[in-house]
């Protein structure tokens, strides 16, 4: 990993190209596993729930920063719904603007299966290859 040096006239120029792909690399994972996350709680749900609701339920689930910020969630929510993956409905709030709950489909669920088995599989070859083990080329 690169160090953080800094020089008198601000940050290194490495450092700033580390922090740069950093979030790049974030970003993307986060783009390619949000469905799923948001498949994942909606099935676990007993009841539809709205977008505050799911941003609590993953800012729960994390430690120091959330992983998935609550912005990022509407535009992955909107296309699982336009693939069929969720339905939604738009209730009345007491406390604000109306709130739009979302619930898995059968399809969703359907899906979701499939994609946790994509996951796991992922999940298995970016561990063995980050760890080396069986390529010989262990560190």
């Amino acid at each position: 990993m690169e160090s953080r040096s800094l020089t008198m006239w601000g940050k290194n120029k490495n450092v700033d190209e580390t922090e740069s792909a950093d979030k790049k690399f974030q970003k993307e994972l986060v783009s390619g596993v949000a469905a799923l996350v948001l498949l994942t709680i909606l099935d676990k749900a007993a009841e539809p729930m709205y977008g505050y609701q799911i941003a609590k339920v993953i800012d729960g689930q994390t430690e120091d920063t959330a992983m998935l910020k609550q912005g990022a969630l509407y535009p992955v929510l909107r296309s699982l719904e336009s693939s069929r993956l969720l339905e939604s409905r738009v209730e009345p709030s007491v406390s604000g603007p109306p709130r739009r709950y979302y619930q898995i489909t059968d399809l969703g669920r359907i899906t979701l299966a499939r994609w946790k088995d994509m996951w796991n599989q992922m999940r298995t070859f970016v561990d063995t290859v980050t760890k080396g083990e069986g390529n010989g080329q262990e560190r």
